[in-house]
């Protein structure tokens, strides 16, 4: 067992580890317990029961948060020609050229989300063994593959608030529903979007529960454990 330091037992104490709490409650008290000296993130995860061997228990997808992540996003997109204009115009912030392409081979990889046109992809294999662990690689299931017409929305949902989500090995997801110094309101209205996003990916295979287990935490405070049933409007 890993030795605590003294600001992170002062927090264990405010709540009970056993408890499932209602989710209004659990983001009251991880709101309270946000007290570091920079904005904490607020994040969701989620323990399914998914065999993620298994192909057809693969759970990925996207969701709108309704008052965005807190965070300014930074979108590169892999487009040539008219299509680079086009994205440009949009707000794109990094257009991946060869240059580009390049320095991502080389391990850069100073951006949050990223979008291809299809005629793209066959370039952009040539960055995925970098972007794919990091979840940055483009995929047509979590529509952030388009075409050049479909650029400009894809890129305006990006920066307002689509969160991509994904299992990772051990079956759990990680997600981002904002910034502690968000309001409770917010905070609970971008969690209940993303768990009925995670419940609408629920595979048709799966047996048992799915989700088996809720947390939500700040990113410098102990996880709290939310009931399942009081996440889902």
């Amino acid at each position: 067992m890993p030795k605590r330091g003294k600001r992170y037992v002062e927090l264990d104490k405010k709540f009970d580890r056993e408890t499932d709490y209602p989710l209004g409650d659990a983001i009251k008290l991880t709101k309270e317990m946000a007290n570091a000296k920079f904005d904490e993130t607020v994040e969701m995860h989620f323990r399914l029961g998914i065999d993620p061997r298994h192909s057809d228990q693969q759970v990925r997808s996207t969701v709108m948060l309704p008052h965005g992540t807190g965070k300014k996003v930074t979108v590169l997109v892999f487009a040539e020609s008219e299509d680079a204009r086009i994205a440009e115009e949009a707000g794109a912030d990094i257009i991946a050229d060869d240059e580009v392409l390049t320095k991502i081979q080389n391990g850069w990889v100073d951006f949050d989300a990223t979008l291809a046109t299809p005629d793209m992809m066959k370039k952009v294999g040539r960055v995925a063994r970098i972007l794919g662990p990091r979840g940055l690689m483009p995929n047509p299931k979590a529509g952030t593959v388009v075409q050049a017409d479909d650029l400009p929305r894809a890129i305006n949902e990006l920066k307002a608030g689509r969160v991509e989500f994904r299992n990772d090995k051990t079956g759990n997801l990680h997600i981002p529903i904002g910034k502690a110094s968000f309001d409770e309101n917010k905070l609970i209205e971008n969690a209940q979007a993303v768990s009925n996003a995670v419940m609408a990916q629920m595979p048709e295979s799966i047996k048992g529960l799915f989700i088996r287990r809720v947390t939500v935490s700040a990113t410098m405070a102990p996880g709290i454990h939310v009931d399942p049933s009081s996440i889902i409007e």
